[in-house]
């Protein structure tokens, strides 16, 4: 009698095991971590596929796929300016803001450039946050140049387009 109790509970432990493994999440993860800070503690991995999506005016949060941050400097800034370039949100799914700091009424403008190197937006930057929008295009990686009132090539940014 007590071995028929012992392969019931056997049986019923595997069982157990094996299928509850069928109903768990799984995804093959490339890479992944937790990043703490102020606004709290987010646990993140590469390589999941979205299923949903969150986004007001400064966020965009994709449940179940954590996106990759990327701001890239592509070249050498040998520039002498007196003023601070930067790009956010990156990636985006509908704009992306340039900040110029320090901005005085400088003759800037922006070029967008597809990864084929086509023009897909240029415009002049008038004010220390420029709105660049970027939800009418495709998905993929984006170049914004950012040149003086000389033609003279200041910095370029690497932008990832997602939704």
């Amino acid at each position: 009698m007590n071995t028929k109790i012992q392969t019931c509970f056997s049986i019923i432990l595997v069982y157990h095991f094996y299928s509850a493994d069928l109903y768990a999440q799984k995804s093959t993860n490339t890479a992944g971590g937790n990043a703490n800070g102020l606004g709290g503690t987010v646990s993140y991995s590469i390589g999941q596929v979205a299923f949903s999506t969150i986004s007001n005016n400064n966020v965009s949060i994709a449940q179940g796929v954590q996106q990759a941050y990327e701001i890239y400097n592509i070249g050498i800034n040998e520039t002498s300016t007196n003023f601070a370039l930067t790009i956010f949100p990156n990636p985006t799914s509908d704009f992306v803001i340039l900040e110029v700091g320090c901005f005085s009424n400088q003759n800037l403008t922006y070029q967008l450039l597809d990864v084929n190197n086509r023009e897909v937006n240029r415009n002049q930057i008038s004010s220390h946050q420029t709105l660049i929008p970027m939800g009418k295009y495709k998905n993929g990686t984006y170049f914004l140049n950012v040149s003086n009132e000389y033609k003279k090539h200041l910095q370029t940014f690497k932008v990832i387009k997602s939704n």
